[in-house]
């Protein structure tokens, strides 16, 4: 046991203390601010810069009423045709045209422009004439506006907690990226003949383990350190730029009393609503199927990289290891965020080489507890088997060279004895 820990204070310093270590620490967390940053503070100036478009109308209805923040419209008093030619000569952005108009059936309103137009303008023009006409209709019908207000229900929907689907994704992005690293440095030590003089005073499997343990500490330290960073900057930045959260925005349209009971009635929900939240359950799960599902695929990589003598050579092998990650990741999306209880959803979240992703993505959604014990007992059992069958191969091929490698070298490896 006292070797597995040297090994592992090795490998955390020996990480911990690159060049390369210390950027990707700090440039990854930097960048994305920054870039959040940038985007924000060009979107500002734009639309600080922004001239509201000028359309042009027609309108043989009479009942069109120009209200907008987005253009500015000018009638044309003459015809369709002479407006057309206006239109074509000037710099504007469209010309609209409404004719008479049967508020029953409306029909017949046309934009001319230059340039397709987006979504977004047609669907401005759209809800303009949709308000009208809908105005319209009430006073045909003798409607009062107040009534009809009065019907107006607000409806809160329970939303569902996504943390374990970020959790899913995150989980993902770890045990591959470091998995691969695990990989990578098996593959450099055994290369450069170093290995040969560390199993000259340690067992193989001790070595193995000292590493996939040692990486699994670098990645959780850099991890911290991004979420921190990322967090804090990311605010930092947007509180530079002046801009608040739309809780904020609506409060400060609230004037006097009303705006410190709004306040503190929106505060003292969103505490309880926090401190309601299982935080201790989520982070305890997550903390679980990372290290099982690391130790389970880092094994895996650690015996593919004990086996080659190139990254090249490591492809072949490569690819069946990522398979059920791939399967885990992809039916986040597919099944389990539409379908969180479904057969898949549940069998997926309990084979021991799906369920470190499959399962954090159903853990926002409530998972049984018969089915999380049942996932973890398979993922302890899974990842102790990988370990024992990575550690058989490892044994032979990290002192191996030259050879060239194939499954069934590989299960010859494994199925020696001593």
């Amino acid at each position: 046991m006292n070797k597995i820990l040297l090994i592992i204070h090795r490998e955390f310093l020996n990480r911990v203390q690159k060049k390369s270590f210390l950027i990707a620490t700090i440039m990854i967390p930097l960048i994305f601010p920054a870039i959040i940053g940038l985007l924000v503070y060009i979107k500002t100036q734009d639309e600080k810069n922004a001239k509201k478009e000028i359309i042009q109308y027609v309108d043989e209805s009479g009942i069109f009423i120009p209200d907008s923040t987005k253009y500015t419209f000018k009638q044309y008093n003459g015809s369709l045709n002479d407006a057309k030619e206006v239109y074509k000569a000037s710099d504007n952005f469209g010309l609209l045209y409404i004719p008479k108009l049967n508020i029953s059936h409306p029909g017949g309103i046309t934009l001319y422009t230059k340039v397709t137009p987006s979504v977004d303008d047609i669907g401005s023009i759209q809800y303009l004439f949709e308000t009208r006409i809908k105005d319209l209709k009430m006073q045909k019908l003798n409607i009062d506006q107040k009534l009809l207000d009065s019907l107006k229900t607000d409806i809160k929907i329970n939303t569902v907690n996504f943390s374990g689907m970020a959790g899913g994704i995150l989980m993902y992005m770890f045990i591959f990226i470091y998995g691969a690293q695990i990989m990578q440095g098996i593959i450099e030590e055994k290369t450069s003949k170093v290995v040969e003089v560390i199993v000259s005073s340690v067992k193989p499997f001790q070595l193995m383990m000292g590493k996939i343990i040692g990486l699994a500490s670098v990645g959780l330290l850099q991890f911290v350190i991004w979420i921190v960073l990322m967090t804090t900057l990311t605010f930092g930045v947007l509180g530079w730029l002046g801009i608040e959260p739309p809780q904020q925005q609506a409060m400060a349209q609230i004037s006097g009393q009303a705006a410190t009971q709004a306040a503190n009635s929106e505060a003292s929900k969103f505490v309880g609503e926090f401190m309601t939240l299982p935080w201790g359950y989520i982070a305890g799960t997550f903390l679980f199927y990372f290290l099982g599902g690391y130790l389970l695929y880092g094994s895996l990589f650690a015996a593919v990289g004990s086996a080659v003598d190139s990254p090249a050579e490591a492809q072949q092998f490569m690819f069946p290891i990522t398979i059920p990650m791939l399967i885990s990741y992809m039916s986040l999306f597919m099944f389990i965020i539409n379908d969180p209880h479904g057969s898949i959803s549940v069998w997926l979240s309990i084979i021991p080489f799906t369920s470190p992703i499959a399962m954090m993505g159903r853990i926002g959604f409530g998972v049984p507890a018969w089915q999380l014990i049942l996932s973890m007992l398979f993922l302890i059992g899974g990842f102790i088997g990988t370990t024992w069958a990575a550690g058989r191969i490892y044994r032979v091929g990290i002192l191996m060279h030259g050879t060239k490698i194939n499954y069934k070298v590989m299960a010859k490896w494994f199925m020696m004895k001593g």
